[in-house]
């Protein structure tokens, strides 16, 4: 199973992410960490379709694994969202402005998401958790 947790910079992807990662036994790709990897800071919409590329090559890698893949990354527009081709997505539309312009003129408000997290609270990783269970029990039989 791949998991997107998409949404502009400053939003918590990252942070919830991670612990998120750690409650499902999964693997956390961070977008920042792939994009230093392969030294590519390359912030057009070129650069940033090949960077929603890149992070499913590396997230369906983890899948044939038999993980769970948590990407965070900002994926702005819905081809960048399309092309990593989720199984399940997060929106973290917590903020409505990050500090970066280009970002903020480039972000495409998603039509459909699995979960929108419009509020961070302090348990944001546990109260997903069921919420992608029962959708795991539907799509996957109970895995």
């Amino acid at each position: 199973m791949k998991i997107l947790i998409f949404g502009l910079p400053g939003s918590g992807k990252t942070t919830l992410a991670k612990p998120f990662a750690e409650l499902v036994g999964g693997v956390h790709i961070n977008a920042d960490v792939v994009r230093t990897s392969y030294d590519d800071w390359d912030f057009s919409l070129s650069g940033r379709i090949r960077q929603s590329v890149r992070m499913k090559h590396l997230a369906d890698g983890v899948v044939m694994a038999g993980k769970i893949a948590v990407a965070d990354f900002i994926a702005p527009t819905e081809e960048a969202r399309i092309n990593f081709n989720p199984d399940y997505t997060v929106w973290m539309d917590t903020i409505s402005r990050s500090s970066f312009e280009d970002t903020n003129d480039l972000f495409e408000t998603p039509e459909l998401v699995d979960y929108h997290v419009s509020k961070w609270f302090d348990n944001t990783p546990e109260a997903l958790l069921p919420v992608v269970n029962r959708f795991m029990g539907k799509q996957y039989d109970g895995l």
